[in-house]
């Protein structure tokens, strides 16, 4: 007897014969949804489904062959920006207690980003064999500068550093800042020379000259009273032992040396022990005016700042406002958010740099892209570390942000061979050319003249 078929309730479409059937043996199963099939359910919340969307894009981001490149790229101008603009906020005061145009500290770092860019423009452009063959009179230059230091009428002391080479006028040099980026292009040649011919993996040949040469670099620096760009020269070679794979053994041993080393030059000085001693706890009656200061400018700015241009311990209270303690100005006039920018915009570049690093063959590529990364976050973090007081303060600047020339230059010589790397990379180099030319390249043919048909 056939079943008889239920009433259609009324507002409800009938049903067809296929819809309620059961599906026949061996039939293929429809197709789930494409969200299910992600792992999104449809009862999982909108803000839910909208977190992955967006966590696939930002993979799918990161993951392209230019990210690096246009990381490096970016972080790097936004830092160039707001260094501008700081140092304008930071060293009116300065410029004003000096007789000096309130401008003055501001043109004058506006000249060296100018500079900067050039030579930004220069390694960017030059391919990674041009580097390699400048290394050794980079070398060479930076030990004939350091020696200079230690001429009378030529060597110049500032804050009890003899440091500088001063050119005539207002023209100052730092030949430690050069110093760097030779240790960095040097190291780097070194060490992918050996490594083609398979002798890494002698400690002997992994040491010499590369430790010898090292110590060259760094005692005119620590002579000279130069700390903070001694721990930034450690840090560098650190870095290419590092990355040329160096046993952990070795690791402990260079760093008791250095380590020792250390110790006994902050011993040296008595005012290196109380900057020691100010680490963790400052307070004025322990004469750390430098470290208490930058903190109040820290809590005073909160969370939104007080503004451009409203900082109060830049009046006279706050150290070196444009240089060493610049961070403190933008905590106070930007407030956690201005900090937190910064703190962004040099994790970008780390990452970047570090990707280009460990996803390269080529040897050069690698050990130059990690030192310069090392080099830039370890000089932000001694910095950002003193500002803090989780740090001794020896007076290292905020790499592409505070005031100074000597600094300005180098720097932005390392974030163009940095970025030449990573553009200079195979898949980088693939997705360039199936982009085409840009917009530049555009319309410049667009404005060539046409040549006319017979």
């Amino acid at each position: 007897m056939a079943r008889a078929e239920a009433p259609t309730p009324p507002g409800r479409p009938p049903r067809t014969g296929s819809a309620g059937a059961a599906p026949a043996a061996g039939a293929a199963r429809p197709a789930r949804p494409a969200r299910a099939a992600a792992g999104e359910s449809d009862r999982a919340p909108a803000w839910y489904r909208r977190g992955r969307r967006a966590l696939r894009r930002t993979r799918r981001t990161l993951g392209r062959p230019l990210t690096p490149y246009y990381l490096i790229l970016g972080a790097t101008a936004l830092l160039l920006v707001l260094g501008l603009v700081m140092v304008f906020s930071a060293s009116q005061i300065e410029a004003y207690d000096n007789g000096l145009p309130l401008q003055y500290y501001f043109t004058r770092q506006l000249f060296g980003v100018g500079l900067g860019l050039a030579l930004l423009l220069v390694a960017l452009r030059l391919p990674v064999t041009a580097h390699r063959a400048i290394a050794y009179p980079l070398l060479l230059v930076a030990l004939g500068l350091l020696a200079l230091v230690f001429v009378p009428g030529i060597g110049l002391t500032v804050n009890g550093q003899r440091n500088w080479i001063q050119f005539g006028g207002p023209f100052q040099f730092q030949p430690s800042e050069f110093a760097k980026l030779a240790l960095v292009v040097w190291g780097a040649d070194l060490l992918a020379r050996k490594e083609r011919l398979g002798t890494l993996a002698q400690w002997r040949h992994l040491f010499v000259p590369l430790l010898p040469v090292g110590m060259v670099l760094m005692v005119p620096v620590m002579l000279g009273g130069d700390m903070g760009t001694t721990m930034i020269m450690v840090a560098i070679l650190f870095a290419l032992l590092w990355l040329s794979g160096a046993p952990m053994r070795l690791f402990a041993v260079v760093l008791t040396a250095a380590g020792l080393l250390g110790w006994y030059f902050f011993n040296a000085e008595s005012h290196r022990v109380d900057r020691l001693a100010c680490v963790g706890n400052p307070s004025d009656a322990d004469g750390c005016q430098q470290a208490v200061h930058g903190m109040y400018a820290l809590a005073t700015g909160g969370i939104s700042g007080s503004g451009l241009g409203a900082s109060v311990e830049k009046w006279g209270q706050l150290p070196e406002p444009h240089t060493d303690f610049i961070l403190a100005v933008i905590g106070e006039e930007l407030g956690l958010a201005g900090t937190l920018s910064v703190l962004v915009l040099y994790t970008a570049i780390g990452y970047a740099g570090l990707r280009v690093a460990l996803g390269t063959r080529d040897p050069f590529v690698r050990y130059t892209c990690g030192a310069v990364v090392i080099w830039i976050m370890s000089q932000a973090t001694v910095n950002i570390g003193s500002v803090l007081a989780l740090l001794p303060i020896v007076g290292v600047p905020l790499p592409l942000v505070s005031y100074g020339g000597s600094a300005m230059l180098p720097t932005m010589f390392a974030l163009g061979l940095l970025l030449a790397c990573a553009r200079g990379e195979p898949a980088a180099r693939r997705a360039l050319a199936a982009r085409g030319p840009g917009l530049l390249g555009k319309t410049v043919a667009r404005l060539r003249p046409r040549k006319r048909k017979r």
